[in-house]
Order: structure tokens, then sequence, then C-alpha cells
């Protein structure tokens, strides 16, 4: 099958029956349920995208001909970088950037996997020809991911084999001619609930030691797979229409904890099984790392892109353009905004074509953005705030305009400079969603913790710069003030 349409991804969502929980019941019809419907409409929509823009977000399959999404391709030169990262902009710019694991995210892993199949053959030939395998099935049916990559926070201080209870992370318990079984919890499933499949691989981030080997594993399963169950966290999505909750109301990803009772993984699905060595060197050796965070920078470029919009938008609406603080606060972002496509562009125009035959995104430039935004977009989000003070707390809701007996009051009160009272709170309702709702409180804790702890990601940054070149420059310009000294002193 093709690239899906919106009508055959939800075709497929309704047909698998996925173990759902929320609110400690089971989901039973998930196109339905409060909590994920409109999620489910933004996924729908994404799919259909793909075909209103097939230009930009399409190309064919070199195997079967069939026109297939660009999130997937395995990119041999500059321009399918370019043509990739346009592809994801689409995407991000129906969401604003709010949907952090949109399919393309995981789409340019699976490439990433599914290439280097060598790097998995060194453990078992077949574990190779599945990661190649799998990448294909994915690419050819346009399968919808999630996927879990931590343990359970129980003891940091511990590695899982030391924890008080050493069944509590999921772990290989047996491994039969059918497959390996495993048993325990995962975190954190975005998306969980409203995709086909889980891709189950270590952390990009946290090394482990050989002690930890029966938790080392990496492979992938249909979310239906019996005794595989997703624990959905309190829905961010209140019920509440588009106009008051213009974010919430769409793009609520869900996070799920992700229990594993008995659920047989079969051989095929295999891609790493009990060695810490491989997980510890997947990310980085495969070079799924560099493709996840251009399409990472790519989103966060077109967010901030969305977040300068609102915060142009709210100086327009009433009227505060005169500031220099003001100017000042929006100059900010527009300085986040020419940075991150700096480190894009340049990570594209550096690319240079790898060991597996994939041209490859510079990774410095991209590294550095990782680094940076999650960081930088909790400034992005008070700036926000600051600029819509006592606004962001004025904002009735859209019943209270079409109230026969306030309406009109509503109307008056809460118009702006530039704009009436209506499109002003629809506006600052929107400021809100980012900024101040437990939607976007949940947005800056997911882009602060995007690729894992800043500070680990910090010290990981500094142990693999290349510092020599820049000590060495200091240590020649000394020397030559040393030099210089000696002539003078002769002299």
């Amino acid at each position: 099958m093709p690239a899906r349409t919106g009508k055959q991804y939800l075709e497929a969502l309704e047909a698998a029956k996925n173990n759902i929980w929320i609110h400690g019941q089971k989901v039973e019809k998930i196109t339905e349920h409060p909590a994920f419907r409109n999620i489910v409409q933004s996924m729908v929509n994404l799919y259909d995208l793909q075909h209103e823009k097939a230009d930009k977000m399409l190309y064919t399959s070199p195997t079967t001909g069939d026109k297939v999404g660009l999130s997937f391709i395995e990119p041999k030169t500059k321009e399918d970088l370019m043509a990739r990262r346009e592809m994801i902009t689409e995407w991000a710019h129906y969401s604003g950037g709010m949907m952090g694991r949109s399919p393309d995210y995981l789409n340019t892993s699976i490439m990433a996997f599914g290439t280097a199949s060598s790097f998995f053959a060194q453990a078992d030939p077949r574990f190779g020809e599945n990661a190649r395998s799998y990448y294909e099935y994915c690419r050819e049916n346009d399968i919808s991911l999630t996927h879990t990559l931590i343990h359970p926070q129980a003891n940091r201080s511990k590695i899982q084999s030391e924890q008080k209870d050493p069944y509590l992370s999921a772990r290989i318990t047996e491994k039969n001619a059918d497959g390996i079984v495993i048993n325990g919890c995962r975190l954190l499933a975005t998306l969980g609930g409203v995709t086909d499949e889980i891709v189950v691989f270590p952390s990009t981030l946290n090394k482990g030691s050989s002690k930890d080997d029966p938790y080392a594993f990496a492979f992938a399963i249909p979310n239906n797979t019996p005794g595989l169950k997703f624990i959905c966290r309190e829905s961010f999505d209140y019920g509440r229409n588009q106009w008051d909750h213009p974010l919430g109301a769409r793009f609520d990803e869900s996070d799920a904890i992700v229990v594993f009772e008995n659920v047989l993984v079969p051989w095929n699905r295999v891609f790493v099984c009990e060695s810490t060595d491989i997980c510890n060197r997947t990310y980085v050796e495969t070079n799924a790392v560099v493709h996840m965070t251009h399409q990472v920078v790519a989103k966060n470029t077109a967010k901030t892109e969305f977040v300068l919009g609102v915060v142009l938008s709210i100086i327009d609406a009433i009227g505060i353009e005169q500031f220099q603080h003001v100017k000042e606060k929006a100059a900010e972002i527009m300085i986040v905004l020419e940075t991150m496509r700096s480190h894009l562009y340049r990570a594209e125009q550096n690319a240079a074509i790898d060991k597996y035959g994939n041209m490859t995104p510079d990774f410095a430039p991209l590294n550095a953005a990782r680094n940076w935004y999650p960081k930088i977009y909790q400034r992005m989000v008070e700036i926000i705030r600051i600029l819509g003070a006592s606004g962001l707390m004025a904002i009735p809701t859209e019943a209270d305009f079409n109230s026969e007996e306030i309406g009109h009051l509503v109307h008056r009160y809460t118009q702006g400079a530039n704009i009436d009272g209506y499109e002003r709170v629809q506006l600052f309702r929107l400021a809100w969603d980012i900024s101040m709702s437990a939607f976007g409180s949940r947005q800056a804790l997911y882009e602060y913790y995007f690729f894992g702890d800043p500070v680990r990601m910090s010290n990981v940054y500094y142990d693999i710069y290349n510092k020599e070149p820049y000590k060495a420059m200091v240590k020649e310009f000394l020397n030559r003030v040393k030099k210089s000294t000696r002539n003078y002193t002769k002299v």
C-alpha cells in the first residue's frame, strides 16, 4: 500500500483495537473517545495533507514504484535532504510545530536503522535483515510509529539490574524458538494510543553496562500485540471547542507508560538482543541521531516561526510596538529563528555521504541546535507571557461572545487597538494555550527534555567537542607573545 490517506489511517486504527487505558478505564473506541478523537483527526489531516501536496510530500518508492512518504527517503543528494526538510516543514506548519512526534520523526530514524543493517548484523546476520525489512515494510505501508526509550524513574542512582525490583523495567525474561518474551515497563510513548506500531530502542543518551544485558534490546511490534498495554496520562484536551482551546483541542499527543506482560516479540522483529554494547552505539553509529535531529531542527524552526507570528500579532493587536522593551523581546525570537535556520542550512550544505550510502547532514550545527533550543524555548514562551500580561487572564470564552445578555459587553470591553474584541480574545487564547495552559506547560517541559536531560546532554556535548584546535590557537598566540618579548629584550 502506498502513502496512506487519512481514511486509511483511521480504518487501520479502528481495526487494531489497541489496549489503551486512561483515567482508570479501558478505551473501547479510540476514534470517538474525548481524550483522543481530536488528535486522531489531526493525524487524519496530516495523512491527507500528503496527498494534497503530493509534489512536496511524496516520492517514488525505489522498490515498488508507488508514491510513498518523503520522510522515509534514503537521501542520496543534498537536494534530497532539502526536499525532506520541506516535507517536514509542511507537517510542522499544520500544527504550528506543536506536534513533537508527528510520524516523520520516527520515519527518519527507521530509515537510518534500515540502511545501516550491517551495524545490527554484527551480533546476528538476521538482525540486520530484520532492520532492513522493517524499514521497507514501514515505508511501503506508511506505518505510524510511537517509541519508548527510557526506564521507569525508580532509583536513578542504580542500574536496572540493581533496582529493588529488577523486574520493574522492561527486560527479556525468556528466549524461545518463536522469539523473546518481554516483561516490565518503559517510558514514555508519545502518540502511543493512536499509532500502528511501537519501536522499542535503547536511550539516545544514557549508556548501560554489561550487567544490564537483559534490558538491552531493540525491536518493533504492532500496538495491539497481546500483553502490551498503554497507560496514558490525563488528557490535556478538556473537550472544549477549538476557539477556546486552539491547540489543546487539536494537538494533545498523549503520553503513555508502556507495560509489557509476557509480550512475545517474534525473531523477525528483533534488531538487538541482550547486547548493551550494541545498544550504546546504536544511535551514533547508524547516524539515526543525525537524521532525527535534522527533523527536529526543521520542526523547531517552524515552531519558532509560529511563536514569532503570535508575538507580532499581539504587538499589533494592542498597539505596543512603540516601546523599546517590546521590540527587544520580539527581536530575541527573531534571532532565535535566524539562528535555527542557519544551523539547519549549514547542516545541509555541509552534508556528506556516510558509510551506508546516505547523504547525512553535518551533525555539529544540529547538535548545537538541539542543545540550545530546549533552553531558549522557555524564554520564548516567557516573552509571550510578558507581552500578553493581564490580557492572558482576561480571555472570555466563545460562549461569552455569543451570549444575548453579555455578548455586546464582551465585544466592547475586549477590543484592541487595531482589532475587535472577538479577534483579540481569539488571538490571546492562542497565546495562552502556548504559554500558560496545561497543553502549553506540557510543551515547555517536553521541549526541555526532548532529547534527554539538558545537563547530561551538555556534558556529552562538551566531551565529544573537538577542543584541541582552540587550545592550540591560544598556545600559538602566547608563544608569539613570548617570542616578541624575547626579541624586544635583546634590542
